[in-house]
């Protein structure tokens, strides 16, 4: 939990950051809703991935004041308490700052690919969701600007909560694991059995049923706008029930992507720093993903690798190194993504 002051200025600094990038993004760059060109994806992508980047080398030079680091001590205690891969005890204060700092600012690399990877699956449903309801491509863009806003929330509850468990009950982590294995062979028997992403029932969708109980619905189109008012009633329209669809999706995505974050590093700064910062980039990722989906057939077995690799590694305890964990995390993803190219399906050749 966050307890010290460099701490709480730290979060509420990158939390202003997330403010500021989503205010310049929706209400001065794209404040007119259209549909994104494979152009636009591509530079909005390299735009977020390069701010990720960023500030890994800013973890990479500055880690130790997250903590409000001092001394020798400071990092051997957050070393034991976070269970960091680093020995620290022959070293002197600058070396050993040098070593904390390059083993978080790993520790964030490697959650970010995490969960980066892992949204491609999570981008699928969402592709889905908006066929469904037959929404605009030039409406995507708002519903999932809400929609990351809400995830945002629902992140921090679920990284913060989860990381007070792990401090208390360590054993959650095997748990987690146990899960992760799961949600991996399922992902590989999607594969195998060649199950795809059906469109949704709009109208026996539990959660359209469940705001139909409570809300009156309209099913005309009423452009950009969630919820209209007619002869003193308010109506929520289809784009405010994909919005919460969207958010209802993200929500069970995150028991997968989470605790496999929670498998490189158990500091919850660098958890949500790592997961948000993945999250910011998925409105850019989802339209290049939009374009070239049919090109990666392999990716979900490359997924289902990863995950299983993960919930291994979290069920056992294996002690494996910041380093090695992001070899063999880009070692799994470029395989699946290399036989994607040598052998395209074919149906995706034009």
């Amino acid at each position: 939990m966050l307890t010290g002051t460099h701490e709480i200025v730290v979060f509420t600094g990158f939390l202003l950051f997330i403010i500021l990038m989503l205010s310049l993004d929706l209400g001065i760059i794209n404040k007119k809703s259209h549909a994104f060109t494979f152009r636009e994806a591509l530079l909005w992508t390299i735009f977020w991935v390069g701010l990720a980047i960023g500030f890994y080398l800013l973890i990479r030079f500055f880690g130790n004041e997250m903590h409000g680091i001092r001394n020798k001590a400071d990092i051997q205690l957050l070393v034991d308490h976070y269970h960091h891969p680093i020995n620290i005890i022959n070293s002197d204060l600058p070396k050993a700052i040098a070593d904390y700092n390059r083993n978080l600012s790993l520790e964030y690399l490697t959650g970010y690919l995490i969960e980066y990877s892992l949204s491609v699956d999570n981008i699928f449903v969402i592709i889905m969701i908006f066929l469904s309801f037959n929404i605009e491509h030039r409406y995507y863009h708002r519903v999932l600007f809400w929609g990351i806003l809400g995830a945002i929330v629902m992140r921090f509850l679920f990284i913060f909560v989860a990381s007070a468990l792990i401090e208390r009950f360590e054993w959650i982590l095997m748990v987690f694991g146990v899960i992760l294995v799961y949600l991996g062979v399922k992902l590989g028997w999607e594969f195998f059995s060649g199950k795809t992403a059906e469109k949704i029932d709009t109208h026996h969708h539990p959660v359209v049923k469940f705001i139909s109980r409570f809300f009156s619905v309209t099913r005309e189109k009423t452009g950009q706008r969630f919820w209209i008012r007619e002869k003193g009633k308010i109506f929520i329209t289809p784009l405010l029930i994909v919005l919460i669809i969207i958010e209802f999706s993200d929500v069970l995505f995150a028991v997968d992507s989470v605790p496999a974050v929670f498998s490189v590093t158990r500091d919850p700064l660098i958890v949500f720093f790592s997961n948000i910062s993945a999250v910011l980039g998925l409105r850019a990722l989802f339209f290049l993903v939009m374009n070239v989906m049919n090109r990666f057939r392999f990716l979900k077995l490359g997924l289902a690798c990863l995950l299983s690799f993960i919930g291994v590694k979290m069920v056992f305890q294996l002690n494996i190194s910041t380093n090695h964990s992001l070899g063999i995390i880009i070692g799994i993803l470029s395989v699946f993504v290399l036989l994607s190219m040598i052998f395209p399906d074919k149906k995706s050749e034009v």
